[in-house]
């Protein structure tokens, strides 16, 4: 079996949320304004894929 099957998968919705902070984080370490901005756009985007992929979850 090849590395990564069988196991759980991630949802959507946790992709995209440790996505964000991933890059939040990605754009406080970096060196330049230009490097902050572009990550700082990243996890905007992925927080709003996470936030409408939480809108769609039906409701348990």
């Amino acid at each position: 079996m090849s590395k990564g099957e069988g196991g759980p998968v991630e949802s959507n919705q946790r992709y995209y949320s440790r996505r964000a902070a991933e890059e939040r984080l990605a754009a406080q370490r970096s060196m330049t304004d230009a490097a902050r901005e572009w990550h700082a756009k990243l996890a905007r985007q992925f927080a709003a894929r996470a936030a409408e992929c939480d809108q769609l979850a039906p409701a348990a």
